[in-house]
């Protein structure tokens, strides 16, 4: 198999407190998994606030570094990339999506300049060149640079500016994407068109997705793989069908209930009870 991306054996651990009071938190437990370089997919990591999840992801982008283990992007030790050359090319093929569009973008600075500024960093183009790059990947999320030049952030709808937010993603041409919990802060009349677009962007674009989520309902919805995060540990992995569907840990089992359709004889009986108590009051 050739080896996009290889997490060996990862641990991640705090120092907490004060000078007086120090602690020590460990984040994620030696999480282990990698993807395929030849057949893009869509790997989920699913975990409550606490879980490790956000701090995997840090350390994949390289904003964190692992306390032990390894983390390789097609062949790379992550934490060893020192040169501002091979920090800015790693850069280029690992973007991030972040939670919240309303903070990704500076309310008073157009949207356009953030497009414009990532396609002279990474792909040293301006003028026409640059307009081409922008419009591109604005089209593969279903706008036109002529729709998002000169407008600000408050002008658009939070699903608006995170298909914004992953058309600056795909500017540079990237080999993954990590998104963490990049519905959560969108309406959820517009979750589905932004989980809808990653699958476009796996197979359209050939781009794999590391998708971070609270939601079990997308996650099956979406993945191709899925581990489970709790308390730092990885506590079921495989198949995304196959992990949602039959989940062996007590901690899936309840995430899976909690996204259970209401049973609606349950609800019926649930709501003559209520209609029942205001009468008799």
């Amino acid at each position: 198999m050739s080896v996009l991306l290889e997490l060996q054996s990862v641990t991640k651990t705090f120092s907490i407190g004060g000078f007086f009071d120090r602690s020590k938190l460990q984040a994620v437990k030696g999480a282990t998994f990698a993807l395929d370089d030849t057949r893009p997919e869509i790997f989920t990591i699913v975990g409550e606030s606490g879980s490790g999840k956000t701090t995997i992801a840090r350390m994949i982008l390289g904003n964190e570094t692992p306390t032990t283990g390894t983390i390789r992007f097609m062949g790379e030790d992550v934490s060893q990339l020192r040169s501002r050359r091979r920090r800015l090319a790693f850069m280029a093929r690992v973007q991030p999506i972040f939670q919240n569009p309303f903070e990704a973008f500076n309310p008073l600075t157009t949207l356009d300049y953030y497009l414009y500024s990532t396609a002279r960093r990474f792909l040293g183009v301006r003028g026409a060149a640059a307009d081409e790059a922008l419009d591109k990947a604005l089209n593969h999320v279903g706008l036109s640079l002529a729709e998002v030049k000169g407008r600000y952030s408050h002008e658009l709808s939070g699903g608006q500016l995170q298909r914004i937010a992953v058309a600056r993603a795909l500017i540079p041409g990237p080999k993954l994407i990590v998104a963490d919990e990049p519905v959560s802060m969108v309406d959820a009349s517009l979750r589905m068109s932004i989980v809808n677009l990653f699958r476009t962007l796996r197979d359209d674009l050939g781009v794999s997705i590391i998708y971070i989520t609270h939601d079990l309902a997308t996650a099956y919805y979406i993945s191709d793989r899925v581990i489970i995060m709790h308390k730092g540990d990885v506590i079921e992995a495989g198949e995304a069908r196959a992990v949602l569907d039959n989940p062996q840990q007590a901690y899936s089992l309840a995430l899976k209930n909690a996204v259970l359709p209401p049973d609606p004889t349950a609800a019926r009986l649930a709501l003559e009870r209520r209609r029942s108590a205001v009468s008799a009051v």
